[in-house]
């Protein structure tokens, strides 16, 4: 085996993988049979984020950076002049068994570009997988990439012997993907995702009657969108998003900020990079929708397209809403008290369990988790000393702001007055 050559292709492939952010491992309980070598059970999979958020605790590489589309957000884009590799199925099989046996990683996540046609390309990552379960008795974590335009019976195979599976959209919007991946049809992303979504469904209610019955895809699916290429507002991101997940049981979507990779007349420009804030807002209001009980509308409108990069989107929500609150924390239902900004949804189980047996007051909701430095100008409770009725929507959000920069700075201060 040259050695070289394969290091050579590992850097290449993997610094061509860290734009997919959707490796996320959660969801499987594959165990450890027969002796076999890893286990995706529990702890199993240990996640490890780099600076900037993304996950590094698998092995994450491309099977190759090859590509017939041109694609104009992609570096790997066919017309991109880049250095070229790829990997043979058993180079990446070794790698993986290398990597997990000296304890570098917990799994793989295997990507690719599109050479020849999609099912080849698609063929040989279900390849990888199968090797790895049948021939090396794996039973690690994998993550597998669909290939846009995969067969349905590809897809069938590769939910076999993957824990999780994904087809990125890349861009929220059809007229987007038009502009910027003309090779490209929406149908060969949601394809797919419905063999996927079926299969899964299928599977489970079969796995209810036959106990026998192997798992497929137990992870479940998810995908991504790459955020600010085609110029879409907050707004069109979140409604792409809630009909994927409507419509394909998603189990996450991930947002990725867009990061200028060519000089394209199509494309923002080179250094107008997306900020970062912006995903973490998305994520909040991702978060909000699954699991708040808040719509889309709510939060983004046609008269507030973009979210708010000052205050998160829930604390937006509630000072353009001021008519809902105060809520009486003593007697308000789960949903009010999940849309109470500083109140998260485990403070919003204790709060509930704790006000059976008492009142509440000020002092109980800090000690419950309660952040009290947002929470107190939309909500009553057994207290009244520290109520500001008399406050509008511009100087409650100023309060706020100062109290979060003042704890900032007292952070700040108190870390450097570790080193003097």
């Amino acid at each position: 085996m040259d050695f070289d050559r394969i290091r050579e292709k590992l850097n290449i492939l993997a610094d061509a993988a860290k734009y997919d952010v959707s490796c996320a491992s959660s969801g499987s309980d594959r165990t450890n049979t027969n002796k076999g070598l890893g286990n995706a059970s529990h702890m199993g999979i240990c996640h490890s984020y780099t600076e900037d958020g993304r996950c590094i605790s698998l092995l994450k590489i491309l099977l190759t950076n090859h590509c017939i589309f041109d694609c104009a957000y992609c570096v790997t884009r066919k017309s991109n002049d880049v250095k070229r590799a790829a990997f043979k199925i058993q180079e990446v099989v070794d790698l993986t068994i290398n990597f997990y046996r000296r304890n570098y990683i917990e799994g793989l996540f295997l990507s690719s570009g599109i050479f020849k046609i999609a099912d080849y390309t698609m063929e040989r990552l279900v390849a990888v997988a199968k090797k790895l379960r049948e021939e090396e008795n794996f039973n690690g974590y994998i993550h597998l990439k669909s290939i846009p335009g995969a067969s349905d019976e590809l897809m069938y195979e590769a939910g076999l012997y993957a824990d999780h599976l994904s087809v990125n959209i890349e861009v929220p919007t059809i007229s987007g993907l038009k502009l910027l991946a003309p090779d490209k049809k929406h149908e060969d992303f949601t394809k797919p995702m419905l063999k996927v979504k079926n299969e899964i469904v299928r599977f489970q209610t079969e796995r209810k009657i036959i106990k026998s019955t192997p798992k497929y895809a137990p992870a479940g699916q998810s995908t991504q969108m790459i955020v600010g290429a085609s110029g879409e507002t907050d707004k069109d991101i979140m409604y792409s998003a809630t009909y994927y997940y409507k419509t394909y049981q998603m189990k996450r979507v991930y947002y990725s900020g867009y990061v200028p990779v060519a000089d394209d007349t199509r494309l923002p420009a080179i250094g107008s990079q997306v900020p970062m804030l912006r995903e973490n807002r998305l994520y909040q209001t991702d978060w909000l929708l699954r699991f708040y009980g808040f719509a889309v509308n709510e939060i983004l409108s046609k008269e507030h397209p973009n979210l708010d990069m000052d205050v998160d989107p829930k604390l937006s929500w509630a000072l353009r809403n001021l008519y809902h609150f105060p809520v009486d924390v003593n007697a308000a239902d789960k949903r009010l008290l999940a849309r109470i900004p500083g109140i998260g949804m485990q403070s919003v189980e204790k709060i509930i369990k704790a006000r059976k047996f008492r009142r509440l007051n000020w002092d109980h909701l800090k000690k419950i988790g309660v952040a009290l430095n947002r929470a107190q100008y939309f909500m009553v409770c057994d207290s009244r000393h520290w109520e500001r009725r008399d406050l509008d929507a511009e100087k409650i959000k100023g309060m706020i702001l100062q109290t979060s920069s003042g704890k900032f700075r007292n952070q700040y201060s108190n870390q450097l007055s570790l080193f003097n």
